[in-house]
């Protein structure tokens, strides 16, 4: 989802059932996030942009005429509220590591992972958009490779905060509450560290400002799908969103960051793969089919063009449908345009089909029965889990969970509502893995207990140092 009006598929809002106007009401979040927590939904996930899009038909404005992605609110903020009015379904939000410094960032989490119980999830991305990077100071948009670099920077000083700077058991003051009130002992000083961070971008001092939440790191996921993003995913994504146009390659992706996952010292398994798909439900096959042609009816090609053509900083605004695309280049989302030219082998791609990409190619029509037959398909290809697009809200997700989880959870595929209040692991990577915290193949486990020698006690001065100081400094006044 995301807090705007149109997110994936363009020109549905204007549908007579489409709720997505109201995304500045927080009634509108907290009444459909329910809904997907009651229905048996993992995870709410909100997508993000820091910027427009780039130029569709000379410019910008053509995005205000069509409400791609603008105006979007935060969703970090939309978070804390869900927070509050949700108990177990997990909560993840895209965050660009260009938009926040990451001491900032890593606090906000473990704030939110304090106050949800431990439901935090983080979609790592780099921001593909130029108008995002001037934002935040940039020239531009930063080349492919310089994005990830800064990425994995962003990543080791977060990491170095939530893993290294507190122990477990640092935090003492609920003990010392619950067994003698008057020993007053907070926290143990030999337990809390400053991480004294320096690199290219970074100079963080620390202590980490909030102690370990249930997770300490949030659930990572990460949607690269160039070689240098499958890489960072391979490295550091415990999930990995995919929007791949067919099962074949879906399979492909998969089993080539799997294969890049051991390369780096983790488990195969330790990446799971959650692909993007939209559903049309029929009571019958005919049914489905003409609601499907009804929802195309509703969709605005240019917006759709926009889309997919902005994240590729490609002006396609003026181009006829039918004009072929051929070899595009492109600093933008490289992973994204590999995947279109793909869908279309034989290089004959028009613009048309771009408009198309995202509408149709992820989408499976059917009956519940038949639909989950193809979700079948997709979890042999090595799918682990499915994103849920949206056209409308709520329908689409009142639609998804009145007719398709009951033949999911039918076929063993989805838990059962008794095993969603029962199972162990009330954090969402405990839902998720089956361990609350990172395992120890992950790169942040490697800061833990790193910082011994930075803390509080080990550079704690002796009295005779502070007033040997103090007295120095008077004689000088």
């Amino acid at each position: 989802m995301m807090n705007t009006t149109s997110h994936i598929l363009g020109g549905a809002w204007r549908k007579p059932e489409a709720q997505q106007h109201r995304f500045n009401e927080l009634h509108h979040w907290v009444e459909l996030t329910k809904t997907l927590e009651d229905g048996g939904f993992d995870i709410a996930f909100f997508a993000d942009v820091v910027g427009v899009y780039g130029d569709h038909e000379g410019g910008w404005a053509s995005h205000g005429r069509r409400g791609l992605q603008v105006p979007a609110n935060d969703p970090l903020v939309l978070l804390s509220a869900l927070a509050a009015t949700t108990k177990r379904i997990g909560l993840a939000l895209t965050s660009s590591v260009i938009q926040t410094h990451p001491y900032t960032f890593a606090r906000q989490l473990s704030t939110l992972d304090h106050l949800t119980g431990g439901r935090v999830g983080w979609n790592v991305v780099t921001s593909a958009l130029e108008n995002s990077h001037r934002n935040y100071g940039g020239a531009g948009l930063l080349e492919h490779d310089n994005r990830y670099d800064l990425a994995e920077e962003y990543l080791e000083v977060c990491y170095k905060l939530w893993e290294g700077s507190w122990d477990d058991d640092a935090l003492l003051a609920a003990k010392t509450l619950e067994h003698d009130r008057g020993v007053g002992l907070h926290a143990d000083p030999t337990k809390v560290a400053k991480i004294h961070h320096v690199s290219r971008n970074y100079t963080v001092e620390g202590p980490h400002l909030s102690s370990p939440s249930p997770q300490r790191t949030p659930l990572l996921f990460q949607a690269g799908s160039s070689p240098r993003g499958r890489d960072v995913a391979a490295q550091h994504a415990e999930a990995t969103f995919s929007m791949a146009p067919s099962l074949a390659q879906a399979q492909q992706h998969a089993a080539d960051v799997r294969r890049r996952a051991v390369g780096f010292g983790r488990q195969s398994e330790d990446v799971q793969f959650i692909q993007g798909l939209s559903f049309v439900v029929g009571s019958t096959e005919v049914e489905a089919q003409a609601k499907a042609a009804e929802l195309d009816a509703s969709l605005d090609d240019h917006a759709l063009v926009a889309h997919t053509g902005g994240s590729l900083g490609i002006d396609l605004g003026y181009l006829p449908l039918d004009t072929p695309i051929g070899e595009l280049v492109t600093e933008g989302s490289r992973g994204h345009l590999a995947e279109l030219r793909a869908m279309n082998p034989d290089g004959n791609m028009t613009v048309r089909d771009l408009a198309r990409f995202r509408a149709q190619a992820t989408r499976i029509t059917g009956t519940p029965e038949q639909i989950v037959d193809e979700l079948e398909q997709w979890q042999d290809a090595g799918v682990d889990g499915i994103n849920v697009i949206n056209a409308t809200l709520p329908g689409s997700y009142v639609e998804f969970i009145d007719h398709v989880i009951p033949e999911l959870r039918v076929r063993g595929m989805a838990r059962s509502a008794e095993q969603l209040d029962t199972e162990s692991g009330a954090t969402l990577r405990g839902r998720f893995t089956g361990a609350d915290r990172l395992p120890t193949s992950h790169p942040a486990a490697q800061y833990r207990g790193a910082f011994t020698e930075y803390s509080a006690a080990a550079t704690e001065l002796s009295k005779e140092e502070v007033l040997d100081s103090v007295l120095v400094g008077a004689e000088h006044l």
